[in-house]
């Protein structure tokens, strides 16, 4: 894109990477759908967890368009989208601005859960946080050392959607006393941990995309990721297994926990899923990987929505059972 043309509205918008949020809201729809199948669900709690994590992809987002640019990792040979720092769209003082004053948003909406969850979530938004900066900035980037894969997949997968559970079940204690699913076939907060990995495996695959597509740059510049470390094959193959964990997990839910067939609904977004796959497992250029970023954005968006829609509809029949076996002991 021609940086000529861009206004500096737009740049700002290029900066935040909107096409990026899937991976903010992706968890919370899942964490807050585990809450609805434990009984726990609240709304207020799922709408800040939404927009602390919103705010911590933007401001993760203004971070690396700052730290790359700023270490040299983003040349004129980048075949990615436009970054504005680089690109020289806006100035690299601005941008950094830009990401403390969002980080320290995200840790201002997040005093309202901390309230509800309590040290724990302190821990981890403070966590979240430098590690946002972390993932391409400071003395150790992880992003540099073949870390960023295990960041996303941890962070933006396990964490995002087991703390979107935890708030609400703590919300929901403090309401109306401690929740007990009698009849459950496993506990709500493993369940969160096992509906967690499709999310951190999705979640993961955005970013080995943009590895598999920035690979020669990225190694010439001194960026190690594990594209760089280990090469196109590792990398291709890290996508298609992380993909297979994915359309693993309600299979397993399904055959090896009992719940309803219905959180086999992800399976629906499978075409979508192996027409990315193919592109990521034979193509290296921008012009096809690009667009293979985003449809795995959009592929984590689907399978979110899936996914939660399928436990919400397992939830029915997990809270009926719960709600005739309280009717008993009464």
């Amino acid at each position: 894109m021609s940086t000529e043309t861009v206004s500096r509205r737009k740049a700002w918008v290029m900066a935040a990477r909107p096409q990026t949020l899937p991976a903010a809201a992706a968890p919370v729809l899942v964490g807050s759908a585990v809450a609805l199948w434990a009984g726990a669900f609240q709304a207020l709690p799922a709408l800040a967890a939404f927009v602390g994590a919103a705010l911590i992809q933007v401001g993760t987002n203004f971070a690396n368009d700052y730290y790359d640019a700023v270490q040299g990792a983003d040349t004129a040979d980048r075949e990615g989208f436009t970054r504005v720092t680089a690109g020289g769209l806006i100035e690299p003082s601005e941008v950094k601005r830009a990401m403390i004053a969002t980080f320290a948003l995200a840790v201002l909406s997040g005093t309202y859960l901390v309230y509800v969850g309590g040290v724990p979530i302190l821990v981890v938004g403070l966590v979240s946080v430098a590690c946002g900066v972390a993932y391409t900035g400071g003395p150790y980037p992880l992003g540099y050392h073949g870390l960023g894969d295990v960041f996303v997949f941890v962070f933006f997968g396990l964490v995002a959607v087991t703390g979107t559970y935890y708030v609400q079940a703590a919300a929901a204690a403090t309401a109306y006393g401690p929740l007990a699913v009698g009849l459950a076939p496993m506990d709500a907060f493993r369940l969160a941990v096992v509906a967690s990995l499709p999310v951190a495996a999705i979640s993961t695959n955005i970013l080995v995309v943009n590895n598999v597509r920035d690979r020669e740059e990225d190694a010439k510049t001194g960026k190690t990721t594990l594209a760089v470390a280990f090469g196109y094959g590792f990398a291709r193959g890290e996508y298609v297994a992380l993909t297979a964990l994915a359309y693993a997990t309600p299979l397993y839910l399904w055959l090896g926990e009992g719940l309803s067939p219905v959180v086999l609904a992800p399976l629906l977004s499978l075409p979508l899923a192996v027409s990315v796959t193919r592109t990521v497992v034979t193509r290296t250029d921008g012009e096809a990987l690009n667009p293979a970023l985003e449809r795995t954005g959009q592929l984590l968006a689907l399978y979110a929505v899936l996914f939660g829609v399928g436990l919400a509809a397992a939830s029915q029949g997990v809270l009926d059972a719960t709600a005739v076996t309280a009717a008993g002991v009464a």
